[in-house]
């Protein structure tokens, strides 16, 4: 009897032993479902490393046994971290981390971070949806697609990218790889920025080459936040790729679009909360806004029976600007490697820790 149990009791330590030996890694909920399959795929040869994806109403309840939380659309708050006890680091499959109570996750020893977008091709794959919503939008994607229905020919009549001012609002990663991909369409680039020292665009385009030359060659007139009024009303596209935050969130209301040019178009790639619905919506309405190409929006996902889309000139996309193969699967390299080395107690790479 006592070496029975003495066996069983052998097994539970075994057991035990063997549970501190996996990392677990949790992808928060349903949506981007490429994050965790791709993941789970480039960590199918290390079984130290487990991944879970699970519904957002089950997180706070499994949350205390992963040592690394994804949190894609997740709301962190203080409430929710403390229950995190293993946690060592939280991500965002992406650059987004306004959901995160971070000073909450600092008193709780957990580390915030990152993965830079211009290392991804995150940024390279939101500056070709920019593009991709300008030339819908100009174009008229909607009506040529009536107008087929219609066996209409040479209708509806579209324009060019060609000879029109781009306003880049935000002149980061995305603004920089979306500047670089508008200059061969003979455009005139405006963009605004917080701070434009010379060594943050440098340390961002490190490993990018720069046909056009110099990084401040990317841009004909530059301008600081404050400036963002005044370039509104110089530009015929709007591009929205500022980080969303307290100083940030609704920029894009009445007095910003009133200034704009009547017909001009606004385009957002960044995050819904930069743009104020009812003043979208008014400004569509009475004809002076001339389109509206969104990837984000102000609910997410998106209400397919929200009155916005009865407007001719409005093209939405289901946030999937950074929503590629290519940048998943280098991501999914990211949060593996990180896995890895958390698991193995070395340095993290490939991410930039925000606290």
């Amino acid at each position: 009897m006592y070496q029975c149990a003495d066996i069983l009791g052998k097994v539970e330590r075994m057991i035990d032993k063997d549970e501190k030996k996996i990392t677990r890694v949790l992808f928060c909920g349903p949506h981007f479902p490429a994050s965790h399959t791709y993941t789970r795929e480039y960590l199918k040869e290390f079984p130290f490393v487990q991944v879970d994806d699970v519904p957002l109403d089950d997180v706070p309840g499994v949350i205390q046994n992963y040592n690394i939380c994804i949190v894609k659309t997740m709301k962190f708050d203080s409430n929710l971290l403390s229950r995190a006890e293993k946690m060592k680091l939280i991500m965002q499959y992406g650059v987004g981390l306004e959901g995160v109570d971070i000073d909450s996750a600092t008193k709780f020893g957990i580390k915030v971070a990152r993965i830079p977008s211009h290392v991804t091709g995150n940024a390279a794959s939101c500056a070709e949806m920019a593009i991709y919503l300008m030339l819908g939008l100009l174009r008229k994607q909607n009506e040529m697609q009536i107008a087929i229905k219609q066996r209409k020919l040479g209708d509806p009549i579209g324009d060019t990218l060609l000879g029109k001012t781009v306003f880049i609002l935000g002149f980061g990663n995305i603004g920089i790889d979306l500047a670089k991909r508008l200059r061969p369409f003979g455009v005139k680039i405006i963009a605004t920025k917080r701070s434009w020292a010379t060594h943050s665009l440098v340390s961002c385009l490190s490993n990018v080459s720069v046909q056009n030359g110099p990084v401040n060659d990317l841009v004909d007139e530059k301008g600081g936040h404050e400036d963002i009024h005044k370039f509104a009303s110089k530009a015929d596209i709007v591009v929205c790729c500022l980080c969303l935050n307290s100083d940030t969130v609704g920029v894009v209301n009445k007095p910003f679009i009133s200034l704009m040019r009547k017909g001009s178009l606004l385009v957002n790639i960044a995050r819904g909360g930069l743009l104020d619905y009812e003043a979208v919506s008014y400004y569509l309405e009475s004809g002076h806004l001339g389109g509206l190409g969104i990837d984000v929006a102000w609910t997410e996902p998106f209400d397919p029976d929200d009155p916005i889309l009865k407007f001719s000139n409005v093209l939405v996309t289901p946030h999937v600007a950074g929503v590629t193969d290519y940048s998943h699967r280098s991501m999914s390299k990211v949060v593996g490697d990180v896995a890895i080395q958390l698991h193995e107690g070395r340095p993290l790479t490939g991410i930039e820790v925000v606290n």
